[in-house]
This record gives structure tokens, sequence and C-alpha cells, in this order.
């Protein structure tokens, strides 16, 4: 079974879920310049983010990444993450079950 999504074509925000209740989680994260996502965690996943578009600040913990257009970050979802936008921005974001 094969599904074909446009990312254009999810209009929530700031998260699209992709692909509804499957595995991984995929969502779209769209955040205008300045907007952030307060902390959150997301235990038990391992997370891919890809900015499509501008810039992301993402705080990790104690720590803080800079990703840009074409970039892609990992990272441990059992921490404090907040992703913030440096400029209008659009990530795909994957939170893949940890095999630990």
């Amino acid at each position: 079974m094969s599904d074909v999504v446009a990312l254009d074509a999810l209009t929530e925000t700031p998260h699209a879920h992709v692909f509804p209740g499957r595995e991984p989680q995929t969502v779209r994260l769209t955040l205008e310049a300045g907007e952030s996502v307060p902390a959150h965690q997301h235990p038990e996943r391992e997370v891919v983010c890809h900015v499509l578009e501008g810039e992301l600040s993402v705080s990790l913990g104690a720590d803080s990444v800079r990703v840009t257009a074409g970039e892609v970050a990992r990272f441990d979802g059992a921490q404090d993450i907040s992703p913030s936008a440096v400029e209008d921005a659009t990530a795909l974001l994957v939170l893949a079950n940890r095999h630990d």
C-alpha cells in the first residue's frame, strides 16, 4: 500500500499530521517568524526534523540548534523540545519509535 500526500494541501497549523494514525508519526510544522511551540517531550521517540523552508532554532533541553532549509537534525524526544521560527519556516518531522 502506498500513500501520497501533497504537503501544501495540509492546512492545519502549526501541526498537520501527514498520515493520521499511522507510524511513524509524520508531521508538517509551519511557524511564522517569532512563533514557537511550547517545550514538550516525545518519550520513546527519535525525532528527525527536515527544514523545507526558512530557519528554526530548536531548544533541546539545555542546548539549542539552528536548522535551515535543506538541513536535517536528529534528536532524542525524551527531553524538552521547543522549536522557534527565526524566519517563516516549514519543516517535516518524523517521530519514530526508539529501538535501543
